[in-house]
């Protein structure tokens, strides 16, 4: 698939229960499961191309797999070493997760992805993971993937992290479970804790007192992981800019994580006037819910803070933006040039390419809202951009191209944009 032509949007009302499951929860889901004693059960699982590949890696290192379309059962005797390259396709979480929990297990391990990732920055990882014992190397010094590693005794450790990063958070706790002692972990900012609160479900020893985390290495296997993956906020984010942007419009996302690291761009998306609410209908590993939003014409916003909380949705908040009034700003959010694309660079494009004013910076950039106009947009391989820019044709109409990236996260996304407009593919 490499083309969609989007046709602008009616008002609609629409309820809808079969937003993507949560693409975080569901790479954890069957990743901790290699540290269970047990068969973990994992219902709703991703089944897009990233989460897919991770399930494929576990399998590669040993563990049991027994799926039946709607029920994952995985059980491990521990981690294998594997005969096969182990491809995480388009997935940074993935392989910088893997890297965490593959750093001390027995055997060689080599971990690689499509063009996209085999670009992506991975010395934020391997940097930390080489300073307490790691065997860990890959292209450019270890920055880029294929990266190699071969397991090895792991030393405790006092980490300062420069970033507030989910993914070096997750990784250096991994490590932390199988090091040589107690370790401690410093963010500079809270980064989102699905991590924590998943491992601290299945009996690790974690604690959490504002910015510092701290791990203690396991003295036996964890509780089978017993989980329903909810939807995922940062998908269902899209169809809540859709209702906010289009007149008249209103939309309830059902079953979604509920997590404060998670619903940040929901809360921005209320600052600038958009009518959301929130209802909690389970709290097992954390909240899961359902979310209202409807239409009000928007206002600017200035995006600086909790930006590791809102990174993967700021795309498409950027679409809310160019449709309010006024002129709105994203700052401190320089993390975005390392995602799938450089996505300061690639929502600046697509946005001027909609005769919408925007000023490019360092960090962020800044959008004069404006009535955006029909375009033609390329994804350059990041499926949020695409999805961001195809929802933009809501409004306008718009041509998006090299869309095959939207099945890494969201492969029924095309199905849910049909009950609101006519679309083209191609």
């Amino acid at each position: 698939m490499s083309k969609i032509v989007v046709s602008p949007a009616k008002s609609f009302s629409l309820n809808i229960s079969n937003i993507a499951p949560d693409k975080s929860i569901s790479h954890r889901s069957v990743m901790f499961a290699m540290l269970a004693d047990g068969t973990s059960e994992i219902e709703n699982f991703l089944r897009a191309e990233d989460t897919l590949n991770s399930l494929e890696i576990i399998k590669n290192l040993g563990a049991e797999v027994e799926d039946d379309g709607d029920v994952i059962k995985i059980s491990s005797n521990g981690i294998k070493e594997s005969f096969e390259v182990l491809d995480c396709g388009n997935s940074g979480t993935g392989m910088r997760l893997f890297c965490g929990l593959l750093s001390s297990a027995n055997g060689h391990f080599v971990l690689t992805g499509d063009k996209y990732l085999r670009s992506r920055p991975m010395k934020r990882v391997t940097l930390p993971l080489r300073d307490i014992g790691a065997k860990l190397d890959g292209r450019n010094e270890g920055d880029l993937a294929p990266l190699s590693i071969r397991g090895a005794s792991l030393d405790a450790f006092n980490y300062e992290s420069k970033i507030a990063s989910a993914q070096v958070k997750s990784a250096m706790i991994l490590a932390a479970l199988r090091a040589d002692g107690i370790c401690t972990y410093f963010e500079p900012e809270l980064s989102r804790d699905h991590t924590e609160r998943m491992l601290k479900g299945m009996g690790a020893k974690i604690e959490v007192d504002g910015l510092k985390t701290t791990i203690e290495p396991l003295k036996k296997l964890l509780s089978p992981l017993k989980i329903r993956v909810p939807a995922d906020p940062s998908s269902a984010f899209f169809f809540a800019v859709a209702a906010a942007i289009t007149p008249d419009s209103n939309i309830v996302l059902e079953g979604v994580t509920l997590n404060p690291t998670r619903i940040e761009s929901f809360k921005a998306l209320e600052k600038m006037g958009a009518d959301i609410s929130y209802e909690v209908t389970d709290n097992r590993y954390e909240p899961i819910g359902n979310i209202s939003v409807k239409y009000v014409p928007l206002k600017a916003i200035t995006i600086e803070h909790n930006i590791s909380w809102l990174i993967d949705e700021l795309p498409a908040l950027s679409i809310a933006m160019a449709c309010a009034d006024g002129e709105s700003i994203v700052k401190n959010a320089e993390e975005l040039r390392v995602k799938e694309s450089d996505r300061i660079s690639t929502v600046v494009e697509g946005l001027r390419s909609c005769s919408i004013e925007v000023h490019e910076y360092k960090d962020g950039y800044k959008i004069v809202g404006s009535e955006l106009k029909k375009a033609i947009v390329d994804s350059d391989g990041d499926h949020r951009i695409a999805m961001s820019f195809i929802i933009a044709g809501l409004k306008s109409g718009m041509e998006v191209s090299d869309l095959d990236c939207i099945n890494t996260s969201f492969p029924n996304f095309f199905e849910l944009l049909q009950q609101i407009t006519n679309i083209e593919l191609s």
